[in-house]
Formats: C-alpha cells, structure tokens, sequence
C-alpha cells in the first residue's frame, strides 16, 4: 500500500533503506507469532503520521530476515532500532506505551 506510513523493510533492502538514508530510522524487529510486537504495530503506524518526513519507521519481520536479526544481535521481539547515518544510535526492547516510544524516539533523533 503506497501511503501506508510504515515502511517494510527485508535483509534485500535493509542497506539502501536504512543504512544509507539520510534522516533518522526506527527499524521494528517484529514477528507475526509475537503478541507484543502487535500491540506496538498501531502505535508505530501512528507516530509515523505524527512525525511525517521527519523520521522513517521501518518494520522487519525478523523470521524471514534472518541476516538483519543476526548482524544486530536481536534476541527478543520486538526490538527497535534507531539508526542515524548508517549507525545505531539506541534501542528499545520490549512492548512500550506510544508516549514511552515517541519521547524514547524523540530523544535518539
């Protein structure tokens, strides 16, 4: 879906979308199986909206990606990433409240 604000991203993708963009990316860890992960998706979905072209929020379904859950060492979902210029600059582990996410966002970007 073209305005969907979440931006799906695979161990194909992963460089060219995240690595090499240049605004800030929250990259969520999630699979289908894991109850915490839906319950964030909606949160995610929105903050997107609210942050607009701001920050990108990207989501990998880390079952089928096997080399991104590898090279960054995520061992429990969900698990998001935030990523500046090619870099990890923080994370968050675990099911979090949107206020929790958008202020733990604001304060990597």
């Amino acid at each position: 879906m073209a305005d969907e604000p979440v931006v799906t991203v695979t161990d194909a993708t992963f460089t060219d979308v995240v690595l090499r963009n240049e605004r800030p990316v929250v990259v969520d860890f999630w699979a289908e199986w894991c109850k915490p992960c839906v319950m964030i998706s909606k949160s995610l979905r929105e903050l997107a909206d609210e942050y607009g072209d701001r920050v990108v929020i990207a989501k990998i379904d880390a079952d089928t990606n096997p080399d991104s859950v590898r090279t960054y060492g995520v061992m429990s979902m969900p698990t998001l990433l935030v990523f500046r210029k090619g870099e990890v600059v923080g994370s968050m582990v675990g099911a979090k409240p949107k206020a929790s996410l958008r202020k733990a966002i604001d304060d990597l970007i």
